[in-house]
């Protein structure tokens, strides 16, 4: 047999003795047992004497789900004695809670229709509200007990079959043996190697001489996952870890990649084996045993129970999030508390709340859904703390995921298909952004990434699915997550005499964000001097600084703790009359961008779109959301025109000359666009002519000598004419 999803067949010696119990007083025991976990399904009830298990386990049978979700602290306030014995010793009482629980459904639900007098086998499942334990933290000495932890699951294989109770039979005799039973998980059932059947006049019968019969195996689904901790508990440096998971019956097809999720299951050992040079099987390593978890209950995280810093909302809490919403100036508060340690960049911090609330997602009634996250793309000067920025919001934001454009492939960000090693099937692993599904995505060093890993992030961006259709594998994976990034410009530092030509992005990519920052480094003598008293403060106050946050500004724990609580409970629409004030103001935007792009004779890199318009959308809902409230209105739509205006608007006009080169009026940005085209038409690439004849031939065509020699020192300040000797110029297409 092949592969960790395929149970080994190991051979005894020894004659095989079944499901029994040594000895009658742990028969009596196991009794006892039973008719304790009986006693809890028939009688556990809650206030108002509400039978959840009985009703829950009757209901259930009757929907033909032949399974019970059991709370097993539940189980701990009828009898303590009885969860001990579940955390400790599970493998063997588990098997008896459910013969329990299809002894109670048999008695719920007689007499059955026709056809249907067996009963059917239930499953327990099992959910706490315990604090899980780390992935790291389980030693040898866990090893068979039940333990919660916390994790994303990365990858799922295909739902397959294992059995439970097997028949053998003899090929020389022919004897069979029924109904063996099984042991639950990754283990295979040990086959006797000799046949004890004895007839007279017959030879005995050879070694290993029985084989499986298929057709009357009890088999049950079983499905293996592979779960990767959490990246909040991963030390500095450490690869993420992972463990295997083995599900089974109802347990199968409950997550898919990129769930995060809380799992119970009974910590087991499997042999370790390595592939047989001479035979091409498969071989047991002696004395070594490797680790994976039976699952006997899932949890979906969807509340953001298991992310550090966000644990569950206590009323206090609630109240106190609800006066804070009602505070008139919470929004220059959250923003004053986003990187507190960088100096300035006012909008960017407000822009980078607005991403951290994310906007409302929409489904349509056609099935089609709308995108409720707010893409933020920092484009400009190195040394401006783009990466710091992004570094916080990796910290402050409920889920997020941090990485590098230069050491992320398209694989890495959304998702690949794998062969594993161990079964030679095809798996997936989710990448990037479906680990940060309902969460940040912060990509630094964004202009490093190749321009093929880029188009691959285009449908992640704005439809929030990742496709694959690889080795026979087609499927959609959710990637429902905000992509913060930051990338230089094309020259390294942005070059104003350049314009469009810094932005080394196509425009595909660009309409996807909502927010384009250009942040530039300059020279300014009194923002320098506050920039470098701010700097040299932090350095000298670094060992006295305390975590306490100064006067206005809110904790990272409470900052954290109240996004993941707007992000949960609301969900702002736009009133209709936000709506109106909206469509005036894009048809503006619309023919204010159109007339720009006439003006300076090229189309813009940054195109103002319908998704412009959506985005501004999503940053007034955001804008909502932070104050609580049902709707997004007009002061909302106000301030987040702003916030667009400021950042994409600005980067879409980048391509004028406007006070950059001492042009101050649009006649004589005209005057450049002419010259330049008439350069253009009449010299050749390389072509060296005088400048004063340049000067001389327009100053004939009626231009003023002034605004000629302007115009000659602005096309060498852009590179587009080149100084030769003294008085010659190098004619150049830029």
């Amino acid at each position: 047999m092949e592969g960790f999803d395929h149970p080994e067949v190991l051979f005894s010696s020894n004659w095989p003795t079944g499901n029994e119990h040594e000895g009658d007083g742990n028969q009596i025991n196991m009794i006892a047992v039973k008719n304790k976990f009986k006693n809890f399904i028939r009688q556990f009830h809650t206030e108002n004497f509400n039978y959840k298990y009985r009703d829950t386990l009757k209901r259930n049978y009757n929907l033909k789900q032949y399974q019970l979700d059991v709370n097993i602290e539940d189980v701990g306030s009828f009898d303590e004695t009885l969860a001990d014995k579940l955390y400790k010793q599970p493998t063997e009482h588990l098997p008896i809670f459910e013969e329990a629980a299809t002894e109670i459904a048999d008695e719920l639900t007689a007499p059955r229709p026709e056809g249907e007098e067996k009963v059917e086998e239930i499953q327990i499942t099992f959910n706490s509200d315990a604090n899980p334990s780390n992935l790291r933290e389980l030693k040898s000495e866990v090893v068979s007990r039940l333990v919660k932890i916390p994790g994303i699951i990365v990858s799922a294989t295909g739902i397959k079959a294992k059995a439970t109770k097997i028949s053998i039979q003899c090929r020389s005799c022919s004897n069979v043996i029924p109904n063996l039973a099984v042991k639950p998980g990754l283990e295979g059932y040990i086959m006797p190697r000799k046949c004890t059947t004895e007839q007279a006049g017959r030879p005995k019968c050879p070694v290993d001489p029985y084989f499986i019969m298929p057709d009357k195996c009890k088999m049950v689904d079983f499905q293996i996952l592979k779960l990767q901790e959490l990246p909040d508990g991963i030390p500095q440096g450490e690869i993420p870890r992972h463990m295997l998971l083995y599900c089974d019956r109802y347990l199968c097809d409950k997550v898919v990649p990129g769930n995060r999720v809380f799992i119970m299951g009974v910590y087991c050992i499997k042999k370790v084996t390595r592939p047989s040079r001479r035979e091409g099987r498969e071989k047991a390593t002696t004395g070594v045993r490797s680790t994976y978890m039976r699952v006997v209950g899932i949890q979906l995280d969807s509340e953001g129970v298991g992310i550090a810093g966000c644990g569950a909302v206590t009323s206090e809490e609630e109240d106190l999030f609800r006066r804070m919403a009602a505070m008139p100036n919470i929004y220059e508060k959250i923003a004053s508390s986003i990187a507190p340690s960088i100096y300035g960049a006012v909008d960017i911090k407000k822009a980078v709340a607005c991403l951290l609330f994310g906007g409302s997602r929409k489904r349509l009634p056609d099935g089609l859904t709308r995108r409720g996250d707010i893409n933020v793309l920092l484009l400009g000067d190195p040394g401006t703390a783009k990466s710091q920025l992004l570094k916080f919001v990796e910290k402050v934001a409920p889920i997020a995921v941090y990485t590098s454009g230069k050491g992320s492939s398209a694989a890495g960000l959304t998702a690949s298909v794998m062969r594993d090693p161990s079964s030679r099937n095809f798996v997936m692993e989710g990448g990037a952004m479906v680990l940060a599904d309902g969460g940040v995505v912060c990509i630094d060093e964004f202009d490093k990434m190749r321009e093929d890993d880029r188009v691959a992030i285009h449908e992640a961006m704005e439809q929030q699915t990742i496709s694959i259709a690889k080795a026979g594998i087609t499927t959609t994976l959710n990637s429902r997550c905000s992509v913060f990034a930051a990338a230089n410009s094309t020259f390294g530092r942005w070059d104003e005499t350049k314009g469009d030509e810094n932005i080394d992005f196509m425009p595909t990519i660009l309409s996807r964000f909502d927010m384009i920052f250009i942040v530039k480094d300059e020279h300014d003598q009194n923002r320098d001097m506050i920039l470098a008293k701010h700097v040299l403060g932090i350095h000298i106050n670094a060992g006295q600084m305390s975590e306490e946050p100064k006067e206005g500004e809110l904790s990272l724990e409470f900052l954290k703790k109240y996004i993941n609580y707007c992000r949960t409970r609301c969900g702002p629409r736009l009133s209709s009359e936000a709506a109106d004030k909206l469509k005036r103001k894009y048809v503006l935007m619309r023919s204010g961008a159109s007339e720009h792009e006439k003006h300076v004779d090229h189309k813009n890199a940054i195109p103002i779109t319908v998704r412009q318009l959506e985005a501004v959308i999503r940053m007034s809902e955001a804008l909502a959301k932070m104050q609580l409230q049902p709707f997004a209105l007009s002061s909302h739509i106000d301030e987040a025109l702003r916030l667009f205006q400021v950042s994409t608007l600005d980067a879409a006009m980048s391509g004028t000359l406007s006070g950059a080169e001492g042009f101050t009026t649009e006649g004589e940005q005209e005057i450049l666009s002419r010259v330049e085209k008439q350069l253009k038409r009449r010299f050749a690439i390389g072509t060296q002519v005088s400048q004063q004849t340049i000067i001389q031939d327009f100053m004939q065509q009626g231009y003023p000598e002034r605004t000629i020699i302007k115009v000659v020192q602005a096309m060498i300040r852009r590179g587009q004419l080149q100084h030769r000797m003294q008085r010659k110029m190098l004619y150049r297409v830029s």
